[in-house]
């Protein structure tokens, strides 16, 4: 039977999820929390209640609903995706999951860090994307800013590059278990400091780590840095897709808040059963 992986549990992902397991698809829903609808107190404005309800009920109720149609969801952090020999592999802190096709749909992006030096330095030494960038750090030293699955994914990545790499958590405490070969400095930050280039990351102490380069991996991952490590083409935070949510890379597709637009519920819940039919479609060519 041909699978479909879906990357959130929101309303994007457990639309997606009701149309691909209603059409004999095996689907499987990875996601970490509810996204922004899991912390909404009150919707009015969305098709068939004349009473508001809230956002963890709605999506109580979406959870049921894909599960009773035979899909499974499984919370964990999605942590990457690579390519297979016949599709992907979605590797996550509760295992490895294959698919013939992907549904991105974990919502809008996370914010920039407020940190001196990130948005001016940016594709001179601040990078989002390890895959995509680590060829060119070969030899030298960087650092990752972050304290999580997301973070130490990265690192891994960047470790057989890399002449050496530190993991910054700036205050947080670093997770019980490290790759080999990865320094942690938990020190507060103050800036990333370069001139043409990142030279080094300034802590509030005082101090400074001279590092070529800054890899930011605050928090999760979201639908945007999957898709631009797999190639799909962005603009800013938005993934770019046609009407039927597929990207320009084959089997990837994307719904809800990550491919723009209107930010409502009506919307996600749309994308999600447009592109769960396309993906659909894809598995079954």
């Amino acid at each position: 039977m041909p699978s479909i992986v879906i990357i959130g549990g929101g309303p994007a992902g457990l639309s997606a999820a009701v149309y691909a397991a209603r059409s004999n698809v095996q689907t499987t829903v990875l996601y970490r929390n509810g996204g922004a609808l899991e912390k909404t107190d009150k919707i009015e404005n969305y098709f068939g209640f004349t009473e508001p309800l809230t956002g963890p009920d709605l999506l109580a109720r979406g959870r049921a609903q894909a599960e009773r149609l035979g899909a499974s969801l499984v919370q964990a952090e999605v942590t990457g995706i690579e390519y297979a020999e016949k599709g992907y592999t979605v590797k996550t802190t509760a295992g490895v999951y294959a698919a013939d096709a992907v549904i991105l749909a974990t919502g809008a992006p996370r914010a920039v860090p407020l940190l001196p030096g990130v948005a001016e330095l940016e594709g001179r030494g601040v990078s989002y994307c390890a895959v995509c960038d680590a060829f060119f750090y070969r030899g030298k030293a960087v650092a990752v800013l972050g304290e999580g699955e997301y973070a130490l994914e990265e690192a891994r990545t960047l470790l057989p590059v890399a002449a050496s790499v530190t993991l910054l958590t700036g205050g947080a405490d670093a997770p019980d278990t490290l790759p080999e070969g990865l320094a942690v400095d938990r020190r507060p930050l103050a800036a990333i400091v370069g001139e043409d280039k990142v030279q080094r990351v300034e802590f509030t102490e005082g101090e400074a780590l001279p590092v070529d380069g800054v890899f930011i991996a605050y928090g999760t991952a979201g639908s945007a840095d999957f898709a631009r490590k797999l190639g799909a083409q962005t603009d800013g935070p938005r993934i770019l897709t046609d009407a039927t949510g597929a990207t320009n890379v084959p089997g990837i597709f994307a719904a809800g808040d990550c491919t723009g637009g209107l930010l409502q519920v009506a919307k996600a819940v749309a994308d999600g059963a447009q592109t769960a039919l396309g993906a659909v479609k894809y598995v079954r060519r």
